[in-house]
């Protein structure tokens, strides 16, 4: 027979659980949250466009690079082809050592530029590292003058399946940055109040074809109905 674990003075566990869960449900409500949108915010920034206009020069600059010692490869590759004919075994195998290494070198190359933690993934993280902090103080005023407990980053890892606009502080911090805009974070115009008429509900004397909850037609008034009274209804048995 299983029993209801107990805690210290006889009560269930379950219900000692239930208590305290209930007791935490005004201090989780009174706590105020909110997302921002990190990519979108850094695209407005002046200083990650720039860090993304020396990332892309270097980038091509080493691009270029490769793509020459492709070339000097791809000729030592046709020459050796070309005279493999009249070359001894002892040249043939100095020649493809050589063009096995040039292969290598061009690998171990694209990968110190571009490899992980390679030289743009160490420039890059140089050059956002200023621009992140700068929006990660600017989020922490923001949460601090709106009195937020916390602030997730819909741009991050973290995955959300819904978002409410209503907790969205991403132009409060674009604000924060000397970004906003003029026309968010601000209430809008009064236009002018228009008035609707609600529909009126369908009776059995304005509409033939009226239903009953029932189903069935109700006659409208005026109407006598087809059925013929019954002899004898309404008076009492003998």
């Amino acid at each position: 027979m299983t029993r209801t674990p107990k805690v210290a003075g006889g009560q269930p566990l379950l219900l000692v659980l239930f208590f305290a869960l209930f007791a935490a449900i005004p201090v989780a409500q009174a706590q105020k949250f909110g997302w921002i949108e990190s990519e979108f915010i850094m695209t407005k920034m002046p200083e990650y466009a720039a860090a993304q206009t020396e990332l892309n020069k270097l980038s091509d600059v080493w691009q270029k690079e490769i793509e020459a010692q492709k070339k000097d490869l791809d000729k030592l590759y046709r020459n050796y082809q070309a005279e493999e004919i009249v070359l001894t075994e002892e040249m043939k195998k100095k020649r493809q050592d050589e063009i096995l290494k040039k292969e290598q070198d061009i690998k171990a190359y694209q990968n110190r530029q571009f490899g992980y933690e390679g030289q743009l993934f160490k420039k890059r993280q140089e050059l956002t590292k200023p621009v992140q902090d700068k929006l990660f103080e600017a989020t922490e005023k923001v949460a601090k003058k709106k009195q937020l407990a916390c602030i997730f980053d819909k741009s991050g890892d973290l995955t959300m399946l819904y978002t409410n606009p209503a907790h969205d502080y991403t132009e409060f911090v674009l604000e924060e940055l000397g970004l906003g805009a003029e026309n968010r974070n601000a209430p809008g115009k009064k236009g002018p109040v228009t008035t609707v008429v609600p529909p009126k509900a369908p009776n059995a004397s304005t509409d033939p074809n009226f239903e009953s909850d029932s189903g069935t037609p109700e006659p409208a008034t005026g109407i006598k109905s087809a059925n013929k009274p019954v002899r004898g209804a309404g008076k009492s048995p003998k």
